[in-house]
């Protein structure tokens, strides 16, 4: 879906990156190693993501480390797009909303840290009815063309958890109710 308004396959993972999670910061290198692609093209594209005052940046020793500007009046829009280009907001619609008593949804794994995949890695917080999730789960992995693996933790379960033991830390993406 966004390749059709975006030609730029490196500008796509760089928005994925940086505008899935928020937290996520990264420097050209390692963007380098990570997408397997030349520095200058990816130079390129962040600095014009900069320009235009989506990506900040800072300087680190003699690395330039970029970030996602959240104060951009366009963060929101262009992360809620992001979201519905990797299926996240089908699978929040077609299974959160019918569980029943779920308390939150962390996105874990490889999208959490900005990276593609054709797996979406959930943590889900609350109290289930396992054989209709897996039912909801079959039909949203249809819809979004991808598999959708997940964690289930009781209330009191997720209490316990050492929630920075996921690499990169989970993000929030429902709670109660809210989509985050």
């Amino acid at each position: 879906m966004i390749d059709a308004l975006i030609s730029s396959k490196t500008r796509i993972k760089l928005l994925l990156k940086f505008f899935l999670n928020s937290n996520a910061t990264a420097y050209l290198r390692s963007l380098e190693s990570e997408f397997g692609e030349s520095s200058n093209g990816i130079r390129v594209e962040l600095n014009r993501l900069e320009n235009a005052g989506l990506l900040l940046s800072e300087s680190e020793g003699n690395k330039k480390i970029f970030r996602a500007n959240t104060g951009h009046p366009l963060f929101r829009e262009i992360h809620n797009i992001i979201l519905k280009h990797i299926g996240l907001d089908q699978v929040i619609e077609n299974v959160i909303h019918r569980l029943g008593e779920v308390q939150r949804v962390y996105l874990v794994g490889d999208f959490s840290n900005g990276m593609d995949s054709q797996v979406i890695d959930l943590a889900l917080v609350g109290n289930f009815d396992k054989s209709y999730l897996i039912a909801l789960v079959e039909k949203a992995e249809k819809i979004v063309g991808r598999k959708i693996r997940y964690l289930l933790y009781s209330p009191e379960e997720a209490q316990l958890l050492d929630w920075k033991q996921f690499d990169p830390e989970p993000l929030l993406l429902w709670s109660d109710g809210v989509m985050k």
